[in-house]
């Protein structure tokens, strides 16, 4: 059995990227504060002796997904430590996988290997392969989608890191992906092991005979597909509009935040140089380069949490429609393929019931047969390949039964998981933009006293010089 290294208990910590490039970009190869009084939208304010601030109201929230099962995942994978490896004839990267499981199939406990994006690639290919009505969490695009953009920049390369780290993770907490031969392979195997296992897959025939069956039963498509998967799709092309048009929003939002900090990063500099030509404002016009130097700082984390939080999560979503979708269409297509031998058998009836033609039986007597006798040898053909038809359509009628209840069970399974990660970011968001608006606002709160403490201040100097 093939296996991997041994690694040490301890793994490291994913460094976090200083800059943030405000958009989710892939290679082109393998590559506390104070509250005040609030009140709801509703019109139902809030008591003054509840905890108000973000953290609290988040700490007393439990997601109803945590409370109903019990967390019993056995394999626990870290993507991390990514290298660029330069050869002669490509530039590609690496990332340390590190696995830690209790499950009694590995030979080990704890493996640590490497991987390039195309073992991440070959690893979803076959588990789609195998499994073709279970969803496969979806990989960050292999090609640069926008601009001109440096290939191996930290930003691309660590969000990239922490896509492919959430692939493997998904595929680790699935009940049926996670006990996958090539998955387990993809662990623990060396990259030499990998890639002699890489080359036992179905040769190119078998794979293009594959490719014009899907195509021939997409052309013909299903007459009468279950009503409930008639209702995923209409979901899944109403999230998927919902999705792609937050996920350009929120670019868009990042790219204006971006420019607006870079005009108040010129801003602060200014003031200080007026007070320079200001004495009896010299304390006011530098009391104000110092709150926007702040308010600058704190914008720049909020732009870092939108693009590091809520924006990967928001185009994770828009991949995972494209992946429903596909998922979609293999259901429909072995739905199609049994569908078109069903006709198949129902033509071969057809022609067994009808009576033999006259031209037909001429022709068997001129070549020395007895038309009784090629009647017969006709007929038991047709028997025999209707046998064969019959017994081929029991086995597609389980396959398509299969691939239903397959659906059906992942398909809650996702909408579960979906439904978990977008509450999650959501309030994550909605907590630091409360954070960073709470900070601003004290920023400017203290500027104005310490103004009005000024403006007091003199105004009894004049009383007492009157």
């Amino acid at each position: 059995m093939m296996s991997g290294t041994v690694v040490d208990s301890g793994s490291p910590t994913a460094a976090v990227p200083d800059e943030l490039s405000g958009q989710i970009l892939d290679e082109d190869e393998d590559f506390e504060v104070f509250c005040k009084d609030s009140t709801f939208t509703d019109g139902g304010s809030l008591n003054a002796s509840m905890q108000t601030s973000p953290g609290s109201m988040v700490n007393q929230y439990k997601f109803e997904e945590e409370e109903e099962q019990p967390d019993t995942k056995d394999i626990f994978v870290t993507v991390d430590n990514p290298e660029s490896h330069v050869t002669a004839i490509e530039t590609f990267i690496t990332y340390r996988v590190l696995t830690k499981t209790t499950r009694s199939e590995f030979d080990s406990s704890e493996y640590e290997v490497r991987r390039r994006y195309q073992d991440f690639f070959w690893l979803k290919s076959k588990l789609e392969e195998a499994h073709p009505t279970l969803i496969v969490h979806p990989l960050p695009e292999k090609f640069v989608m926008k601009g001109m953009v440096e290939r191996f920049n930290n930003d691309f390369i660590e969000t990239r890191k922490r896509a492919l780290h959430k692939f493997l993770n998904r595929i680790a907490e699935h009940p049926i992906l996670s006990c996958s031969e090539d998955f387990k392979i993809f662990l623990t195997a060396q990259a030499w092991e990998l890639a002699s296992h890489k080359k036992q897959g179905p040769g190119l025939l078998s794979r293009m005979g594959d490719t014009v069956r899907a195509v021939a039963a997409s052309v013909r498509g299903v007459r009468n597909r279950p009503e409930e998967f008639n209702a995923i799709q209409d979901y899944v092309e109403s999230f998927s509009q919902k999705m792609t048009s937050l996920d350009k929003i929120t670019q868009r939002i990042i790219r204006e935040k971006k420019e607006y900090l870079e005009e108040l990063r010129e801003c602060g500099p200014t003031y200080t140089l007026w007070s320079g030509s200001e004495e009896e404002l010299v304390e006011p016009l530098k009391q104000m380069a110092g709150c926007l130097d702040r308010c600058c700082r704190e914008t720049e984390e909020q732009v870092q949490q939108l693009g590091n939080n809520l924006l990967p999560i928001l185009h994770e979503y828009v991949l995972c429609t494209e992946t429903l979708k596909a998922v979609l269409r293999r259901r429909d297509n072995i739905q199609a393929e049994f569908e078109a031998k069903n006709e198949a058998l129902a033509t071969k009836r057809t022609d067994t019931e009808a009576d033999p033609k006259v031209l037909s039986l001429a022709w068997e007597s001129l070549v020395g047969k007895d038309p009784e006798e090629a009647k017969q040898q006709k007929h038991q053909k047709l028997k025999g390949e209707i046998k064969e038809m019959k017994e081929e359509i029991d086995k597609l009628e389980d396959k398509l039964e299969f691939a239903n209840n397959t659906l059906k069970g992942d398909w809650g399974r996702w909408k579960k998981s979906m439904r978990a990660d977008l509450r999650a970011a959501f309030i994550n968001t909605a907590e630091k933009n409360v954070e960073h608006y709470e900070k601003c606002l004290a920023v400017w709160e203290s500027f104005l006293l310490s103004q009005r403490t000024e403006a007091n201040e003199g105004d009894d100097g004049d009383r007492d010089d009157s």
